[in-house]
């Protein structure tokens, strides 16, 4: 008998969910976790400015009542350390810290056909058996640092966004570096502004930003949260991507010019995804309505940043507005207003390599005390090359995804018998710990109808991912998302290999993507091998 029911990977939202749920059903389970506590993206992402662009009420766990009576959040937009007390708040609650085994990387993992159970490998050389194996590693876990020369030669503390110290740095009077103008990078380059002697920030693309407008939740907004909790999810369950904000059912071009202009004035001046989320129903696939909203936010980067060749610098030219994720900024256009903030584009000026000093452009060599690497993920399949997954035969899964990820809804793979993927490649996104908590429930079941018929085998058909995956390839034709070069399509110049377009996410609506998970379970899981 293997030594676990189930072995989840990875403790973050997802990982401690599934123990919980596993837990509750009597089965034998333990969770390894490669950092010192539990918390996942929240434990590693520690970086200053780091915090939701989701709203955190609509964030947090809906599972326990008792739970969202006793939490109060205190902003709209929680940051890191709050969210980090959070989830270890909730693992203390429901005592799931006995159930994992931290410091513990996972290496391999490796399927037993005659034993029907996967041999789990850590780090340290220890091996654990299981008959389910449950990864709950993250879409943007694996950060990646740029391929610059001389990264090691550098004198001064360097740092990736995902890979923070916990002792607070100091940047008083520091000449400081940001590669990187992505999410973090925007949450960091806002916050450290107003600390750092100089800062200088190298950008290789722009990307649109839209204004968070955050706030502190006062006692009456808490109350009301607190009384609406069963509405707001029972929304979030009703929305395309799981937020709080859905698509407008009008056309960009259904209202005039002075309408159009009022609506994106109203979305531009509320919190959170409303501007992303919320807008025409056709700015996401329609070029010329898509050019409606880039051209108002142009407008507006115009107005907030005084130097107007630092403004067109920041103006995306290669995509438009919501082709990729949306960060939410608070004031971080203005920071370039500020005397001590340069931005170096380096599609003009080439970083050449990172000098014992500093950073050497092929313009000129920039002193520096820190460089801070905003240089993003690995994203969606990352986590999974990291570790060597084998299936049947010794199949390779990093081989198996060469040309792309093939899953069945996005939580199987063909040959790889008793592995379950929580927010794996080809599933529903969007508010993550809402798609979390789904992903979690559906697992779960599909566990307890194994163990209770005594089944020891459940693998994906070749025909069954052959037909998910074709299918999430033909929900992403026609969207111009699909079109651009981000995390979510695969691409990452600092990968070798992950140079080329990839269907990585489904982009198809979340209830759409429930609607057929349901399906497959309520008719006995008979699209899959059970034995």
């Amino acid at each position: 008998m293997p030594d676990y029911d189930a072995i989840i990977i990875g403790a973050g939202m997802s990982g401690l969910y599934q123990l919980y749920r596993l837990r509750e059903q009597g089965f034998r389970v333990r969770a390894f976790e490669a950092a010192t506590d539990v918390g996942g993206t929240w434990y590693w992402n520690r970086y200053p400015g780091a915090r939701f662009d989701s709203e955190s009420y609509s964030y947090g766990y809906s599972f326990s009542k008792q739970l969202l009576e006793e939490w109060e959040w205190s902003e709209h937009f929680a940051g890191q350390p709050e969210t980090l007390r959070y989830l270890n708040y909730v693992a203390d609650k429901f005592d799931l810290h006995r159930d994992i085994q931290f410091r513990s990387r996972v290496t391999a993992a490796v399927y037993d056909e005659g034993s029907r159970s996967w041999t789990v490998t850590l780090e340290n050389g220890s091996r654990f058996s299981t008959r389910f194996l449950i990864t709950a590693i993250g879409p943007l876990s694996t950060p990646t640092l740029p391929r610059i020369e001389g990264r090691e030669d550098f004198k001064g503390a360097s740092f990736h966004t995902a890979r923070w110290p916990k002792e607070s740095v100091d940047f008083t009077g520091k000449r400081v570096a940001v590669i990187g103008t992505g999410a973090t990078g925007v949450q960091t380059i806002q916050t450290i502004a107003s600390q750092v002697g100089h800062l200088t920030v190298f950008q290789r693309t722009p990307n649109w930003c839209a204004p968070l407008h955050n706030g502190k939740i006062d006692a009456e907004t808490q109350a009301k949260i607190k009384a609406g909790y069963p509405e707001m999810f029972a929304r979030c369950k009703e929305t395309f991507a799981c937020f709080l904000h859905t698509p407008d059912p009008r056309g960009a071009f259904e209202v005039s010019d002075e309408e159009r202009e009022a609506f994106y004035e109203k979305l531009y001046g509320e919190r959170g995804f409303g501007i992303w989320q919320g807008n025409f129903r056709d700015i996401l696939i329609d070029r010329k309505a898509n050019a409606t909203i880039s051209d108002f936010v142009a407008r507006k980067i115009r107005q907030r940043v005084k130097n107007s060749a630092v403004a067109e610098k920041l103006i995306p030219k290669n995509h438009g507005f919501g082709t990729r994720r949306l960060p939410l900024e608070t004031f971080y256009y203005e920071v370039y207003n500020q005397d001590n903030v340069e931005l170096v584009d380096i599609m003009e000026t080439p970083i050449e390599r990172i000098t014992p000093e500093g950073i050497r452009t092929s313009d000129k060599d920039y002193e520096f005390d820190i460089i801070i690497y905003a240089t993003g993920f690995d994203a969606i399949t990352g986590s999974f090359d990291k570790i060597d997954f084998r299936g049947v035969g010794g199949a390779r899964l990093k081989d198996k995804w060469r040309q792309g990820p093939e899953t069945y809804l996005g939580i199987m793979v063909h040959e790889f018998p008793n592995m379950l993927m929580l927010m794996g490649p080809h599933t529903a996104l969007g508010n993550i710990p809402r798609s979390i908590e789904y992903s979690v429930d559906w697992v779960t079941g599909l566990i307890k109808f194994a163990m209770e018929r005594k089944l020891t085998r459940l693998e994906a058909t070749p025909e069954g991912v052959k037909s998910w995956t074709d299918h999430v390839k033909a929900l992403g034709e026609g969207l111009l998302s699909n079109e651009v070069n981000s995390w979510m399509t695969g691409i990452n110049s600092n990968v070798e290999g992950k140079q080329t377009r990839i269907v990585a996410r489904y982009s198809g609506s979340a209830p759409a993507y429930r609607a057929r998970c349901d399906e497959v379970a309520a008719k006995g899981y008979d699209e899959l091998r059970l034995g």
